[in-house]
């Protein structure tokens, strides 16, 4: 064989290997902290043993839970241990809502994050507060502001009893109640049947996280557990706000007199 035929081959085979190279260098994005934090989303395969068994069925719940369909959510939505880009001291859950996540703060700088979806403008609360209790299957009733406005919601009003618990419950597999000052904020954090909604803001207040992803957030948070409502895009705290939100308050569990109601959806 030539000699000039053996180089090219052999730069061929060196080409190729350094863009192997350079291609594995691309392949994940280092979580870092910064004043405005705004985290890329990273690639992963459409097949992945990992992400099937996390949001996988539950067939043991009390209302057994389907798959979800990860391929159709952004990768950056999915349940990950990250860098922790809050400060904030163990134990701690921080609601980012300029990213639409949710973190639950870790020894050691790290953070378990969750994709989340949020209320619209004008329907949020900001600020630091604790999860007062919290709820496996909670019953959803509207208030009546929200019923009147609403007509279709009458059969799940305070006076009908709620909307049974189950997989079309607004409120999902589990829901975390906070409170600031011992006062009711009518904030929750939840479980959604609305996956799709991860990453919007489309709700009135609350923070809706998939049902797979609520469940294992669940478990992980105790009564007392403190909560900071932030906006870590904007640099840091939000201003702090009044609740504005009435979407699922329960009777004879606590409220803010006075707080303007808003639609669920």
């Amino acid at each position: 064989m030539p000699q000039r035929d053996v180089c090219r081959r052999s730069f061929l085979k060196l080409s190729a290997g350094m863009a192997a190279l350079g291609l594995a260098g691309c392949g994940s994005t280092r979580e870092r902290v910064s004043q405005q934090y705004a985290p890329e989303p990273e690639p992963v395969p459409a097949a992945n043993t990992f992400l099937s068994e996390m949001y996988g069925e539950r067939p043991s719940e009390l209302y057994p839970l389907p798959a979800i369909p990860y391929e159709k959510i952004d990768p950056r939505y999915y349940r990950q241990m990250v860098a922790d880009p809050t400060g904030e001291q163990p134990g701690t859950l921080v609601v980012d809502v300029g990213n639409h996540f949710l973190y639950r703060v870790y020894e050691n700088g790290q953070a378990m994050r969750y994709g989340v979806g949020l209320g619209r403008a004008g329907f949020a609360w900001a600020g630091r507060g604790v999860i007062q209790y919290k709820r496996p299957w909670p019953r959803w009733k509207p208030p009546n502001e929200m019923v009147a406005r609403q007509p279709e919601l009458q059969q799940y009003s305070i006076e009908a009893g709620g909307m049974e618990p189950g997989l079309k419950n607004p409120l999902g597999a589990r829901a975390m109640y906070i409170f600031q000052n011992g006062e009711d904020t009518l904030y929750r954090i939840h479980g959604s049947p609305e996956w799709w909604t991860i990453g919007q803001s489309v709700s009135s207040g609350c923070v809706r996280m998939i049902n797979q992803d609520v469940v294992d957030l669940y478990d992980r948070v105790p009564n007392g557990t403190p909560v900071v409502v932030t906006d870590l895009l904007g640099g840091g705290m939000a201003a702090q706000g009044q609740v504005q939100a009435q979407d699922n308050l329960l009777p004879g569990e606590g409220g803010i007199p006075g707080a303007a109601p808003a639609p669920l959806y």
